[in-house]
């Protein structure tokens, strides 16, 4: 399934390009580009994910009110927007009523909660610009977020020589600072000497200056790979006045966990572990129809033995029963001895179930089928007849006044 992320900057949203990432898999970058958003790349299949640059959004850490959101996470509600309102006004510059805010994923009442803040009505416009291009987001992500469960920190560099941005990345929060000697340094201060040292990303333009600053090599990265990076991340931003309806974030929700099954790393044993499971039951199936098969050759050839050896006459055989039923009513006829088809055998049969007193008006005889009128048989004694004559061979049925006994197998 094809991604396509879309990098949004604050600032005009009318008239301006868009930096974007295509990626067949989620994982790789397979085209890169900037252009407005009517040109923007479509997809037939897949999403649309929204980077929100890192300089647009704030950081508040809040521990909520008990009964304020649900055990299992934040619900975008009028009142725990209410809530966040209350705990939020204080600390803001700008009027709570002005901005967006998001709860971490998985956010819990017994802890303390990160929020994203950014200004509402850029970021709405922003995505209203991108649903009438035809490019809807299905999901808005923050560039950088409060790593909750890392014990360092990550370092990031990026911008241009002549501003330079240091993006310091931890439990602690996101800190955005100009890189220099004195920010390096602060950014690494923390780390005790057994710690190792922070990892520090550069993208390219800025990668001489942070190692200088930072005195040792840095790893280069460029803005692709971080936004594709940043697509991968739980949280969405579409969230109280912004949230899709709730058929679309269970859409997005599966899209996503589908996109990590198929190419996160940390599933990679259970694919191979899948693919193996699904070759074993292939083999099994064909080693099993293979017996089967073998099975069934060797009955027809004992058959078929069978029939040789008794009849040195048949030197072919094509239909094993069919040609040995044909060679034993052969050497019937030449011995002269009656078969379960013989009038005589028949009667024979009859007379042992037939009640006492009873006796034919008619009697008409084919091959294998005799025809009695007279006997004037109750439907009880039909069935009883019928059973006792079964187990000898025969079939019988009534046909009004006439009792037709036939050898089974015969229509």
């Amino acid at each position: 399934m094809s991604t396509l992320i879309v990098y949004i900057t604050p600032g005009v949203t009318h008239d301006i390009e868009y930096d974007y990432v295509l990626s067949d898999d989620g994982q790789s970058v397979a085209a890169t580009g900037r252009t407005s958003a009517a040109l923007l790349p479509s997809i037939a299949s897949g999403e649309v994910v929204a980077v929100v640059a890192v300089q647009a959004l704030s950081w508040q850490s809040v521990q909520l009110p008990k009964g304020s959101i649900g055990a299992r996470g934040a619900i975008p509600s009028p009142r725990l927007r209410a809530v966040l309102d209350g705990l939020l006004e204080e600390r803001l510059l700008d009027e709570p009523q002005e901005l967006h805010f998001a709860l971490a994923p998985n956010a819990r009442p017994d802890a303390p909660v990160w929020v994203c803040v950014c200004e509402r009505a850029w970021l709405k416009a922003a995505l209203q610009q991108l649903e009438n291009a035809g490019r809807a987001a299905t999901r808005i992500v923050p560039e950088f977020a409060p790593e909750a469960n890392a014990s360092g920190s990550s370092l990031q560099v990026m911008g241009t020589e002549q501003h330079p941005v240091l993006i310091q990345s931890s439990a602690s929060g996101v800190r955005l600072s100009p890189l220099n000697a004195g920010s390096a340094a602060a950014a690494t201060a923390g780390n005790l000497a057994t710690e190792p040292a922070p990892r520090v990303l550069a993208e390219p333009a800025v990668a001489a200056l942070a190692e200088q600053c930072f005195k040792r090599p840095v790893e280069l990265q460029q803005s692709a790979q971080r936004w594709l990076l940043a697509s991968s991340s739980s949280w969405d931003l579409a969230q109280f006045d912004l949230a899709s309806s709730g058929r679309l974030r269970t859409l997005k929700k599966l899209a996503q966990h589908w996109q990590a099954l198929r190419h996160a790393p940390q599933w990679r044993a259970m694919r191979w572990g899948a693919c193996a499971l699904v070759l074993s039951q292939l083999l099994g199936l064909n080693l099993w129809a293979w017996h089967e098969k073998s099975a069934l050759q060797a009955q027809r050839a004992a058959v078929s033995a069978v029939l040789t050896q008794t009849f040195p006459n048949v030197r072919v055989v094509v239909d094993a029963p069919t040609q040995m039923e044909r060679e034993v009513a052969a050497l019937r006829q030449a011995t002269g001895t009656a078969s379960g088809g013989d009038l005589e055998a028949m009667l024979t049969a009859a007379s042992m179930a037939i009640p006492a007193r009873r006796s034919l008006s008619s009697l008409e005889f084919s091959a294998g089928e005799a025809r009695m009128k007279g006997l004037q048989l109750s439907s009880t004694e039909v069935t009883t007849l019928s059973t006792w004559l079964g187990r000898q061979g025969y079939s019988v049925r009534s046909e009004g006044e006439v009792l037709v006994l036939q050898t089974q197998g015969r229509k």
